[in-house]
């Protein structure tokens, strides 16, 4: 299983495509919000969310089964992003598990900044 085309293909919004990554019994945990989706609720989450996004992958590590992936996902227009790291366990070239971790990326806190520790990630590929 490639991870970056199940990746493209999320970003894509791409339904058809984006089953074919997952066992048919698999489970995805978002934890932030507190959601345990099947297969078919996870795709209607992610491709009905609203707008055409595009991102990149940061880092995948890959130990057996079990694959990490750090991302960022923006809105075309780059109004905004978000960060995800997705913890997946694939057996027979099958996603099995996706538990993820999504933020919005927003400044550091002014307590922070009034400390003056810290500086911003200087990283060519961060969206806003």
């Amino acid at each position: 299983m490639d991870i970056r085309d199940f990746w493209k293909y999320v970003f894509k919004q791409d339904r058809a495509m984006l089953k074919t990554f997952f066992a048919d019994d698999a489970v995805i945990r978002w934890h932030c919000t507190d959601e345990e989706f099947t297969v078919d609720e996870y795709i209607e989450a992610t491709c009905e969310y609203s707008g055409i996004y595009e991102g990149h992958i940061e880092r995948i590590d890959v130990d057996g089964e079990k694959v990490t992936v750090a991302a960022q996902v923006f809105p075309v227009e780059k109004t905004s992003s978000s960060h995800v790291v997705s913890f997946m366990t694939i057996k027979d070239d099958k996603i099995v598990a996706l538990d993820e971790y999504w933020s919005h990326d927003v400044n550091a806190p002014d307590f922070r900044r009034t400390l003056n520790i810290g500086k911003q990630i200087q990283s060519p590929t961060r969206a806003v």
